[in-house]
């Protein structure tokens, strides 16, 4: 890096970490640790949130599923708006959540099931949350090793040190300083300032993509250059796509409206509002709070394929394709078992001929693959391909040579490769400056998620597990000492876990199989929980335990396929046989959709496979269980603050009149808390998400059927190009100038609030007799105010 790079990225990082300084001395009381004092308005929580969603590991995903797949699958999530945009406006399930006042799912938990349960789910979301987190600081830290060219191992003080290992410890001990300072106040303000301060960087990456690269002479044709069944832009012709196809689309829809407040790693975002109207709102803003973002992050993906794949940049693209295999043979095979590999490899890529041993080898690997493949049935051809493949990539060869040594450390080759390869790529595309800017950018993305998870991991732990447990309740400076230590100890375990995993799988797989542990089940008891009186904890401890269960049945599978469960099964091929039939016989009938085979380098069932599995049969568990120990209805009216339990001031929202315009205003959420803004927001929303969306999707879904042999290549690149880049940048302009805006006033709104809010002691997370301690008071007070008239409205 220049040091214009460094100097940007300096300033930037000292520019936060004043920031970070000034906010501790706003925590009071525990609400503020875990809830920011729940005084956010609409757009902090939209700006800080959205950073804090979507961190450097997920912008490394969508690197890699862009690569892999381009626009083609992403065409059909458009799908999903209709009923995504109906739970957005209304505040499905996020406006009751508010309502509760909760601080963590599990004081939910508790209130809606039982005390039992909420520590079990607790520890079912810890084991869950830390392990989908616990990859994250090695993604990080590997995307600086590979990005900015620094050494995978160095020696300093007469030791061998592991790059790797010295960069998760900085960024972790970063992230750890920043989190327990002040808490969801300080991880809160961070984001919200780093999201403002990216909204000019992500403009100036984009307009470099956009001098570097030709859409119509280098993008749109390099993406057109694809097999059949594999098209990067025609949504119609995307069957062969196994790790990102339909089915991936459509169990990612199913699953956002399931899992819509699973997700605990955000936990503190969801309660940090100050009521639950302005909650639904941060949430509706999301839908245009993205902006440069989302198109800096099509436009790299594309522009690294672009950049690899396109014959004006193959001389370069050779060169980097060599840093690559290079730096991941030195980052996953370093050890010295693996020293003839790594240079019969280096020989190949210096001299472009293959020696004898390293012929010998692929040879090797090759006919066994083939012998396989022959006992698959495969056909003649396939078989043919596998034993002399048409032009394999010097990818290709390096993971065949390593895998006659360790087949798992080839298949973490081919995932660090696959991972990494955009990252090296932009690396040699972005000029000086843009570099600095865009690590400046991923700096930000990596520090917001980590405080975030590592705070919300924290929590749960001590909030679900300790706090339920422990018989005496906690003094208020008790239990910050204990969320503190908790948020050093799972940043603690990221870095062991982190350094000693082998990753080999894709990132959004290991991510859904990870995460499955708890979004498998909880779903359905969150949601059922807030709308459904007949719930019991009976269905939601069989709901939980049952996805929890298959789970990580398919997390030890995915993991241990290869080295463990294949070649323990190849010892008998009588069993081997059977678990093939049955297996490969249950997907047939959803081939190529679904395709289920038993091979020994791969686990037959993927990650989004699995989850959907899960869902389906909690869902079936739950409401069983429930309809058969159910008994008297519960009390929603307390839980939600309704009724004789309210506590805001004013009448409570009016529900639309049943009408035409009635019907229209629910769908769109509109009710009485709304003023004139906030309507103007929502209609906006729809119109925009139903009519350029979902509308113009329809017509162009009608359009490609009525036409003989569909919509040629050429006018997908059309398409693409005014949905994906020309639209979300006018967008993008607006967007940037509104949310810089709202966002320091917000800011400055939220500091006011903090300054002049009263600590409640009372505020801590403990429910007794299925009410929390937040509410006690209200109760009493409901309860000495009651009359044989009925209920009267509590004082203030």
């Amino acid at each position: 890096m220049h040091i214009v790079d460094w100097l940007i990225l300096s300033v930037a990082a000292i520019i936060v970490a004043i920031i970070a300084l000034r906010t501790r001395r706003y925590v009071k009381s525990v609400s503020h640790f875990l809830v920011g004092g729940r005084v956010a308005n609409r757009y902090v929580v939209a700006v800080a949130n959205g950073e804090a969603a979507f961190g450097l590991i997920s912008a490394v995903a969508v690197f890699e599923a862009y690569y892999k797949s381009g626009f083609a699958y992403g065409f059909w999530g458009m799908l999903t708006k209709p009923v995504s945009l109906i739970l957005l406006l209304t505040g499905f399930a996020i406006y009751r959540y508010r309502e509760t006042r909760v601080m963590t799912l599990g004081q939910f938990l508790e209130i809606r099931y039982s005390k039992g349960f909420r520590i079990f789910a607790g520890v079912t979301q810890s084991i869950s949350g830390i392990l989908n987190y616990a990859i994250f600081p090695a993604v990080g830290a590997r995307f600086f090793i590979y990005f900015c060219g620094l050494p995978t191992h160095f020696m300093f003080l007469g030791m061998e040190w592991s790059m790797l290992a010295v960069l998760m410890a900085l960024f972790l001990g970063i992230a750890v300083q920043i989190t327990l300072l002040g808490g969801q106040i300080t991880v809160m303000v961070t984001d919200c300032v780093q999201g403002i301060l990216s909204y000019p960087m992500y403009f100036a990456v984009v307009i470099a993509i956009a001098m570097l690269f030709s859409w119509p002479d280098q993008m749109a044709p390099a993406m057109e250059n694809r097999p059949p069944g594999q098209s990067m832009l025609n949504p119609f012709d995307i069957q062969d796509l196994r790790g990102f196809n339909l089915f991936f689309v459509f169990v990612g829809i199913i699953s956002s409206i399931y899992n819509r407040l699973s997700y605990s790693q955000l936990q503190g975002y969801s309660a940090a509002a100050y009521s639950a109207h302005e909650q639904k709102m941060g949430a509706i803003l999301g839908t245009w709070r993205a902006g440069f973002s989302s198109l800096m992050f099509i436009l790299l993906g594309v522009a690294a394929y672009t950049y690899m794949n396109h014959a004006d940049f193959a001389p370069r693209a050779v060169v980097t394709d060599q840093k690559l295999i290079q730096k991941t043979m030195g980052d996953v095979a370093h050890e010295k078992a693996f020293v003839q590999v790594r240079g019969e490899i280096k020989r190949y890529h210096d001299t472009g001929t293959m020696s004898q041993e390293l012929q010998v080898r692929i040879n090797t690997i090759r006919s066994e693959e083939a012998g396989v493949a022959r006992e698959l049935g495969e056909t003649d051809e396939a078989i043919k391909k596998i034993l002399t493949p048409e032009n394999p990539s010097a990818s290709d060869i390096a993971a065949t040579a390593l895998k006659s040594v360790d087949k798992d450390k080839a298949a973490q080759f081919t995932a660090m490769s696959r991972q990494m390869r955009v990252p090296v790529a932009l690396r040699d595309i972005l000029p000086t400056g843009i570099i600095g800017i865009f690590v400046s950018l991923m700096l930000f993305l990596m520090i917001s998620t980590n405080t975030t998870y590592m705070h919300s991991w924290g929590s749960v732990l001590v909030q679900d597990v300790f706090l339920p447990i422990r018989k005496t309740p906690f003094t208020p400076s008790q239990q910050l000492f204990w969320l503190r230590l908790m948020i050093v100890f799972v940043a603690i375990f990221a870095f062991f876990f982190s350094l000693y995993f082998g990753q080999t799988t894709y990132l959004l797989m290991f991510m859904h199989l990870t995460g499955a542990i708890w979004l498998g089940g909880a779903g359905v008891v969150i949601i059922a929980g807030l709308y459904w009186k007949r719930g019991t904890s009976l269905g939601a401890w069989v709901g939980l335990c049952t996805g929890s269960a298959l789970s990580v049945i398919s997390l030890f599978g995915t993991r241990n396929w290869s080295n463990m469960i294949y070649p323990w099964l190849a010892k008998s091929p009588k069993l081997l046989d059977w678990v093939t039939r049955i297996i490969e016989g249950i997907s047939d009938p959803f081939r190529p959709y679904i395709d289920w085979r038993v091979i020994p380098d791969e686990f037959p069932i993927n990650g989004m496979e699995m989850l959907f599995i899960t869902m389906v049969t909690s869902i079936f568990f739950y409401v069983l269980f429930s309809l058969l120990t159910w008994g008297e209805p519960f009390n929603m009216d307390r839980m939600l603050h309704r009724g004789k339990y309210r506590r805001e001031d004013g009448a409570p929202p009016e529900k639309p009149p049943r009408s035409a315009k009635g019907l229209l205003l629910s769908l769109l959420g509109i009710t009485s808390e709304f003023k004139r803004g906030d309507k103007i927001l929502s209609w906006s929303v729809f119109i925009y998400s139903m009519g350029w969306g979902f509308g113009v999707w329809l017509i162009i879904v009608f359009w490609h059927f009525s036409k003989e042999g569909g919509w040629p290549n050429h006018w997908w690149t059309i398409w693409f190009r005014i949905e994906n880049l020309i639209v979300p940048a006018i967008i993008a302009v607006i967007s940037t100038v509104w949310f810089t805006i709202g966002g320091v006033l917000g800011l400055r709104d939220m500091f006011r609030r903090l300054a002049a809010q009263e600590t409640n002691v009372l505020d801590n997370g403990r429910v007794v007799d299925h009410i929390s301690t937040d509410d006690i008071e209200l109760v009493e007070e409901v309860e000495k105010t009651s009359t044989e008239d009925g209920p009267k409205q509590p004082k203030k």
